[in-house]
Parts: C-alpha cells; structure tokens; sequence
C-alpha cells in the first residue's frame, strides 16, 4: 500500500513514528474491526491558544490524515468519524460556513491521495440537507472510491442517530404498507440494513476527545456493544501514539456480550 504522506508538521505530535506492521502483529485478533470517533475539542484547542474556533477546525482536520493513514495502515477494517451533526446547525452561521468550507476542501484535495490507498469513503447522514456544493463533493468522493477494498472511511455530516433511526424506521413502514414487507418479519437485523451503516462490521470501539463523556446522537443503535473510550485530549492534539495507546487498551478488555466469559 502506498505511503499517506505525511501531516503538516506543525503538528508535532503527527511526526511520531508508529511501526503499524508490529502494533498490528501485537494487538492480533485484539484490533477492533470498526472504530467510530468523535472528534470533540477543536474549538477549545483554538481558544486556549487565542485563535478563532475556526482555526481548532482546521487543525482538526489536518489531524485527520494522521488517524485515517494509520487506521488504515493498521489493517482496521472501517473508521466512522463525527464530523458535523444535526444539532450543529445551531452554532454560529460563520462557523458553520468556515466548516463546509473545510469540507469541501477535504474532499476535493484529500480524494486522490484517499483513492489510491484504496480508502472507500461513505458519507452518513441526510446528504440531501447539505449545501449542493457540499452535496456534490462527497457523492463524487463516494463514487470515485465506490470499487476500493481498503479501509472503510465514513464521515458523518448532517448526521444524527435519532434521525438516521426515523428514516430506517419510515423506510420499513412503506414497505409494509406497500405489502412488500410483512411487519412480523421485521426483525434486528432488518432494522440495521436500513441505517447509514448497513453493509459495515458492527462497531467495536467509539472514541470520544476533548473530556467530555457522552455520545451526542453518535451510533446510538450500532454503539448498543461498543467498547467507550472518552479521553481528555483535544482532538487537534490526539496523536497517533495516544490513539495507538487508546487501541491497546481496548485490546486489553474482555468483551463479554451479556455473558460469563
């Protein structure tokens, strides 16, 4: 697989070297499938510097190379990562404008070098309630990466678990109203086919930054058996090696699933 190139170096953190091939062949069976992340406290990291929050947003998203080279080159399967949730609309319309613009950015000048390590990227969420110009760059994304059998990228925008559980719900109860569907065949499993996250490896571990010690409508229904990490590093500076540190603990618990073992 070909190299990420390297983050900005202005994040000093981003230049420790992390030996994946050994991190992986140490953490073994132990490396979760699918890790969900939310990526909290770029708006803090820039206050306390003296800078505008877009500024946090920014460093955050340079950050953002850094997780996504070494998830990949960790051999994780799938990395869903909470970029910009329903509730987000609410922030200040400079803000929010400073963040789509982020996005677009991302897309438009991260999708090559995310193509050719074969990362396949999904967007989850109402795309349909993004600007068109927002829209447009990350159905393009997906579409470029549809065929790629590398890691699994999927960035939340617009996105809200109770949302995302109202539009499965309604899509199930056309389709029984249709007589395509009896309601007694509707189980779990048909209910999961109809999230954002239909298709993905159920979610091991969900990451939360920046101290703060809930989930804020991430995953609700996929995070049901989710091992929770919440750290109280800003995610700006959330290295490779505190989130190497973040995989071996999670490598270190006994997930029991309800029962004794």
């Amino acid at each position: 697989m070909t190299a990420f190139a390297t983050p900005s170096f202005f994040f000093r953190e981003a230049a420790l070297q992390i030996d994946a091939e050994k991190e992986r062949q140490a953490l073994g069976d132990r490396l979760p499938a699918h890790v969900g992340i939310i990526m909290d406290g770029n708006g803090r990291w820039a206050t306390k510097r003296g800078m505008p929050r877009a500024f946090g947003h920014r460093a955050g998203t340079e950050r953002l190379r850094g997780i996504i080279r070494l998830s990949s080159d960790l051999g994780i399967r799938a990395l869903s990562l909470y970029a910009f949730s329903t509730e987000n609309w609410k922030r200040p319309k400079a803000e929010v404008d400073a963040l789509f613009g982020l996005f677009m950015e991302y897309f438009v000048n991260e999708v090559e070098e995310l193509h050719t390590n074969r990362v396949r990227i999904r967007v989850l969420g109402d795309v349909e309630g993004l600007p068109a110009n927002v829209g447009a760059a990350v159905r393009a994304a997906e579409k470029k990466t549809a065929e790629n059998d590398g890691l699994r990228l999927n960035v939340a925008l617009n996105y809200g678990s109770r949302a995302e559980t109202v539009r499965a719900v309604q899509s199930l109860a056309r389709e029984a109203a249709s007589g395509a569907l009896s309601p007694d065949a509707i189980s779990e499993e048909t209910l999961l086919s109809r999230l954002d996250t239909a298709g993905l490896p159920e979610l091991d571990l969900l990451i939360r930054t920046g101290g703060e010690q809930r989930l804020s409508n991430f995953l609700l229904l996929q995070a049901a058996y989710a091992e929770l990490a919440f750290v109280d590093t800003l995610w700006p500076d959330y290295s490779d090696e505190l989130y190497m540190d973040t995989l071996r603990d999670y490598a270190r618990r006994n997930r029991r699933f309800g029962g004794l073992k």
